[in-house]
Parts: structure tokens; C-alpha cells; sequence
């Protein structure tokens, strides 16, 4: 014969599931989160060397590189996160005298709860050689 539950322990396992059930929401959150960041950060890095390579063909201007790189964030992702960021193309030297085109990208990566607001920055640069005219 089973024994009774003493009255004060009755809805315990309710409130257990809850507080349990809380933690367990919190986690997965935060791991999709991660894995969000993870591939927008790739996508964007991809994108800035993508504009790069496409600015270091010759007879192609420098500030180009970010209309293309934006475009290459806008299909891999959305167009709003491509509007978030902001690109930026130069050309520049390293010290072994190659001639460079970088592209930097800077913005925030979405966050999966929309009242956070941008708490995940994200900065990238992407190099490519110039081809001589």
C-alpha cells in the first residue's frame, strides 16, 4: 500500500517543473543566441573580403567593395541586418608595399529577445591584393 503525500508537499512537482522548465528556456535562448552571432559574424566576414576581392579587380573602384559587400549580407541573411551595418572600403599599403583594398564592416548582430536592443557588437575587416591596372 502506497503511502499518502503529506499535505504540505501537494503541487510541489508544479512548482518544480516550473523553475526547472525556466532555466532549461533561459539556456536554449542563450545557446540559439550564440549560434546566431556565430553565423552572422561569418557572413559578415565573408562578405567584407567578398567586396573586397570584387574592388581589387582592375578598373573597378574602391567604394564599390561596400554596396557589394552589403549586397552579399542582405542575400545570406536579411535586409534588415545588412541595414545595420555600416561599410566602409579604402585602399591602403601593407608594410611589404602591396597595394591592399580592406573593407570594414560595423554594426550589431540581431538578438533573438527584441527588447535587448544591440548588446552584440560586431566589427570585421576583409583584404584583398589590388590588381595592377
Amino acid at each position: 500500500m502506497a503511502a499518502e503525500p503529506v499535505d504540505g508537499e501537494r503541487g510541489s512537482a508544479v512548482v518544480d517543473f516550473v523553475l526547472v522548465s525556466v532555466l532549461v528556456v533561459v539556456l536554449l535562448l542563450a545557446v540559439l543566441q550564440v549560434a546566431v552571432y556565430v553565423h552572422v559574424r561569418n557572413v559578415v566576414t565573408a562578405s567584407a573580403q567578398e567586396g573586397a576581392r570584387y574592388a581589387a579587380n582592375a578598373d573597378v573602384p574602391a567604394d564599390a567593395a561596400t554596396g557589394r559587400a552589403l549586397e552579399a549580407v542582405a542575400r545570406a541573411t536579411t535586409a534588415g541586418t545588412a541595414e545595420g551595418l555600416v561599410c566602409t572600403a579604402a585602399e591602403e599599403v601593407d608594410d611589404t608595399g602591396l597595394a591592399l583594398v580592406s573593407v570594414r564592416c560595423s554594426g550589431a548582430v540581431p538578438t533573438l529577445l527584441a527588447g535587448l536592443g544591440d548588446l552584440l557588437p560586431l566589427d570585421v575587416t576583409g583584404r584583398a591584393v589590388e590588381e595592377a591596372a
